[in-house]
């Protein structure tokens, strides 16, 4: 049996995961809309009237080659970077263009990123407990007393994410992809409703993708998260992908199953030249 699902196959987990009080309205449409967005930097047009809609539960993942628009996307969405026009929205409430960063990240979007940031002289369980706690500083966080609640959220997390067996181990012996995980699951404490996740499996061995892959799939599965992955490795969007979203000089250039995408000339061409007749694979 996969070990995360032996880990975390019972549906409390997710529970544990989901916003006590969700302030994200999806009752009349998606959990985010992008819709027209436009992003330029001295000249270069980096997003160029962005269409995009992720549905409540969803998993999407995000294609394109290097400058396609990508980074800027995720960047715009968590409000690191202002577009120069457009529309950007959590549910049919909140806009996104109104909002700073923690207000943003206080609402429910978690964001990876492709490099794992994890606290490296503190345990897997302090990592998840300075991801909870409320006041950041590390040493009240550490010294908080927690609840039993708590402490079920934080024990149910290190299971779901396969790191029971190195809980009370320092977070910098684990391997590059045990931080991809731990990462995952110190944004998992916040409860996020929609997580975007910046290439997982960059530098992981075979197995660790295949781990990768289903903790993903199960995070959507449950339709109490929505998760957008932007990947490289097409192996690995293979393996997860519902719906693809290919992403070119800053526009959607196709959208669909991983099998429509790949057999679409223009992503044939974006990909692998214009004199290849091979699939995206």
């Amino acid at each position: 049996m996969n070990m995360f699902k032996a880990l975390a196959r019972r549906d409390q987990v997710f529970d544990f995961m989901t916003p006590e009080v969700s302030p994200v309205d999806v009752r009349h449409g998606p959990i985010l809309y992008l819709e027209d967005v436009s992003v330029s930097f001295d000249g270069f047009q980096a997003i160029n009237k962005l269409n995009l809609t992720i549905d409540d539960g969803e998993l999407r993942c995000i294609i394109g080659p290097n400058g396609a628009g990508k980074t800027t996307m995720m960047d715009t969405i968590t409000g690191k970077t202002r577009p120069d026009s457009g529309q950007v929205w959590f549910g049919s409430r909140h806009n996104l263009l109104r909002m700073s960063e923690p207000e943003i990240a206080t609402l429910g979007i978690g964001r990876k990123f492709q490099k794992p940031t994890v606290f490296e002289a503190l345990t897997v369980i302090e990592n998840l407990e300075l991801a909870m706690a409320a006041d950041k500083r590390v040493l009240p966080s550490l010294t908080a007393r927690l609840s039993s609640e708590q402490r079920d959220r934080i024990h149910e997390v290190v299971r779901l994410i396969g790191l029971k067996p190195a809980a009370h181990g320092l977070a910098g012996i684990l391997s590059h992809g045990q931080k991809q995980w731990l990462e995952i699951g110190m944004l998992l404490m916040q409860r996020p409703r929609l997580l975007l996740v910046d290439e997982p499996v960059a530098g992981m061995t075979e197995q660790e993708m295949e781990l990768t892959a289903d903790l993903l799939t199960r995070l959507a599965g449950k339709g109490r998260q929505s998760v957008v992955v932007v990947e490289h490795d097409m192996g690995f969007v293979r393996s997860i992908a519902r719906q693809v979203t290919v992403l070119h000089q800053g526009s959607v250039l196709a959208e669909g199953t991983m099998d429509q995408v790949s057999s679409d000339p223009r992503v044939v061409e974006v990909y692998l030249g214009e004199e290849s007749g091979a699939e995206v694979a």
